[in-house]
Parts: structure tokens; sequence; C-alpha cells
């Protein structure tokens, strides 16, 4: 059991499977506190995890605000404090961007990005009153590389990294973090059926692009490269580091495509260099 400077009180949304499941198992392993929140259920949660002593399970839909106001209230009720946030709940959206209906779109920015500031909010003020704590948001690495037949759910994955870069610096003056991390292709049930939507709408144009994804995506369940024990163990360290990075980008295959995009970029900006630099006034010094 860790000493009493030591331990810290986690705050997990999305617990029941997937990321959420195994980060909740590596905290507790860590002799660590933790609030695991799920949608339902939450005795099915509790005798998974064994019971533990210092697990506390709450209810919460995170596109219910005031449901994220009574959950963080709760968590300092049984705790005391929050001093790691993991933003981990979400689903995936495979579609091409034109298949996609106004509707699909806003459900999975209610979840991905307007759940996650509901959490956020709820938990912020607790933090500030302490002077201390980490807000990990979980990304993807479709949230560093566009890729087909994954548009919009990268989109909602961009626009969390942008906001954990501006909070990153918002927070810090106040003695709090916060860290983006971006995981590439685990071995869990994001490509099930349960987390993983696809539209009804399928544009026999995009066969050869958003199709081969489609097909991709059902041959690669249960062969993704990443172990999410392993990226378990990794969110530990994370919580527990005395200087958390801003980013931390998670497999092989997310720092590949980290690295092949920001090497194209470069490229991009060689070849249009004159036309880049070309456009502030005359009066501007170069």
């Amino acid at each position: 059991m860790k000493s009493v400077n030591t331990q810290k009180v986690w705050f997990i949304t999305g617990a029941s499977r997937g990321f959420g499941l195994e980060i909740s198992k590596a905290v507790l392993a860590a002799g660590d506190k933790l609030i695991a929140t799920v949608r339902s259920k939450p005795q099915d949660l509790a005798v998974q995890l064994g019971n533990h002593e210092n697990l506390a399970v709450v209810t919460l839909d995170i596109t219910n605000e005031e449901q994220a106001q009574v959950a963080a209230k709760q968590a300092i009720d049984t705790f005391g404090r929050i001093d790691v946030l993991v933003n981990n709940a979400g689903y995936g959206l495979l579609s091409g961007v034109e298949e996609a209906t106004a509707q699909e779109v806003k459900n999975n920015y209610e979840v991905n990005v307007f759940g996650l500031l509901n959490v956020t909010r709820a938990v912020l003020p607790y933090m500030r009153a302490q002077g201390s704590g980490h807000v990990i948001n979980i990304s993807s690495v479709g949230g560093l590389f566009g890729y087909v037949g994954w548009g919009i759910y990268g989109s909602t994955k961009f626009a969390v990294e942008g906001i954990t870069e501006a909070m990153a610096q918002e927070l810090a003056p106040l003695g709090i973090y916060a860290t983006v991390v971006a995981p590439g292709f685990f071995r869990t049930e994001f490509l099930d059926h349960a987390s993983l939507i696809k539209t009804s709408n399928e544009i026999s144009d995009y066969e050869a692009t958003v199709g081969a994804m489609r097909s991709f995506a059902a041959n690669a369940n249960k062969k993704q490269p990443g172990d999410p024990v392993k990226l378990a163990q990794a969110f530990v360290k994370l919580g527990h580091a005395e200087k958390p990075p801003v980013h931390l980008p998670l497999g092989n295959d997310t720092l590949a495509k980290f690295r092949e995009k920001t090497a194209a970029f470069e490229k991009e900006i060689t070849e249009w260099y004159d036309v880049i630099t070309g456009t502030d006034h005359d009066d501007v010094a170069a």
C-alpha cells in the first residue's frame, strides 16, 4: 500500500470495458484509490474489480452535465479529493465525411467532446481548490493524422488535442497539469459493435476508400498491435509523474504516423515557402 503522500485518487470515465477497465485495474493494483464511472449497472463493475476497498463505482452518462456534477461531488465525499481525471469515455464512428448524417455527427461530438467538457468542468473546481491535479484526456492516432473513413471521429479527437493544449497552459499557473494521450490501434473492444458505429448510409463512389477501411476494420478486430495492459501501466506512470508531458502518443504505429505527417508537412512547407511567407504587409519586417 502506498503512503498517504503518494497515493493518488483517480476519476475514470467509461470504466466498464476497454482502456477504462484496464486502467482501472492497474490503478487499484498500484495501491491508488479510484472513482470509476459507468452508464449503468455499477454493481457489475464493482464485482469485476473485486469489490476493492479503494474503489467506488458511480453511475454517469457524461452527456448529462448535472450527472457529472453529482459524480464529482460523490468522489469528493468518498475520498476527499481528485488527483487524476481520466476522460476516457467515447466511441468511434466509421464513415466517410459525406456519408455521416448531421445527427450522427452531433451524437459523436456530444460524447467525445461535449461529454469530456462536462466532466472536466465538474472536476476542475475541486482541483483548483486543492491547487493540484492532473487532467488526462484520451485522444487517438486519429487525432494526429486524418484517416480515410475516420474523418468525423478523428475530428472529435483533433478537438480534444486542441482543448488539452490550451488547458495545459491555462492550468499550469494553478498547479494543475493537462495531458492528451494518443493511443494507436490497441487490442480492445473498440472495433466491436458496442464501441464502433457504422453509418447506414454508404455511398458507392467511396467503395475504394471508405469501403476498404470498413473491410480493414472488420479484419483487424482483435489483431491490433497494441497491448492494453501495457497501456494501462503507462497511464499509472503518467499519473504519478512529477512533470507529465502535454502530449503522450502510445504505440509504435502512432509514432510512425505522426512522423510521417510531420515529414509530409515539412515537404509542403518547402514547396510552398514563397507563398507561405509572402502574405504579410510590406511594412512588416521578415
